[in-house]
């Protein structure tokens, strides 16, 4: 069976592709900071799937945390076929205000870590083949803190990736979701309602994690799994970045 490790599998986005990978018969590697959470994820996986699944607790702020992962990655003798790059966090989007220690963990967390992992994978994957997922945000596409910027990153180096690596078999995608309803907004202390965003403009997890998996597997560098978001996404690209930035302060995705 294909094996495939996610970070930030406890809960949201990581949680939901463990759901769907174990249905489809997958064996797991779950790595976040909460070990209670990974077990308990991990019990029901195996019952009702019957997969393998190793919990990995790391705290990918951590250069030794990540370090272990990596080598985990590296593990020869027990092959990793898919990644997924979901660790994150959010933070206010007033840079100024923010401890800039956090906003170094945030990016940590998000672009040095997955740097770190994609480069081991890669590695490791190109004699033989594999897959990426690396999961970004249509904040990637818009002006707002250093979120966008993040996300931004994931989704060039992705499309460069998939690019480069695509003739030795791997292939990297970005998985560009809007609003999605997952626990990261309450991980930020907002209850549902607050973020003053229409309801129409929101995404299911399952939906979000289907299109990533399907596009991955079509070997695109980027998915945006909404018709909505894509439009989105289109009329970035050709309104000032002044407007963007404006609107976006609203919400976070």
């Amino acid at each position: 069976m294909p094996t495939a490790l996610i970070t930030g599998a406890s809960a949201g986005l990581g949680a939901e592709f463990a759901r769907q990978l174990a249905a489809r018969q997958a064996d797991l590697v779950l790595v976040a900071r909460g070990a209670d959470a990974l077990d308990e994820l991990a019990r029901r996986l195996r019952n009702e799937h019957g997969v393998h699944v190793e919990v990995l607790t790391a705290d990918l702020a951590d250069e030794g945390d990540v370090r272990r992962v990596a080598e985990r990655i590296a593990d020869a003798a027990a092959p990793i076929d898919l990644l997924v790059n979901n660790a994150g966090f959010g933070l206010p989007l007033q840079f100024a205000d923010n401890d800039i220690d956090d906003e170094v963990r945030h990016l940590r967390v998000h672009v040095e870590a997955s740097m770190r992992l994609m480069h081991t994978a890669i590695r490791v994957m190109r004699a033989r083949g594999g897959r990426i997922i690396n999961v970004a945000s249509v904040a990637g596409f818009i002006s707002r803190s250093t979120y966008s910027a993040c996300k931004s990153w994931l989704i060039g180096f992705s499309r460069w990736a998939n690019a480069e690596y695509g003739r030795d078999g791997v292939s990297v995608t970005a998985l560009c979701p809007g609003f999605t309803h997952t626990s990261f907004h309450e991980r930020m202390g907002l209850a549902p309602g607050e973020e003053g965003v229409p309801s129409f403009l929101w995404l299911d997890a399952p939906r979000v994690v289907r299109a990533g998996l399907r596009d991955a597997s079509l070997g695109r560098p980027v998915s945006i799994p909404s018709l909505r978001y894509k439009a989105i996404v289109a009329l970035s690209r050709v309104l000032p970045s002044g407007l963007t930035s404006g609107v976006a302060r609203r919400g976070r995705v």
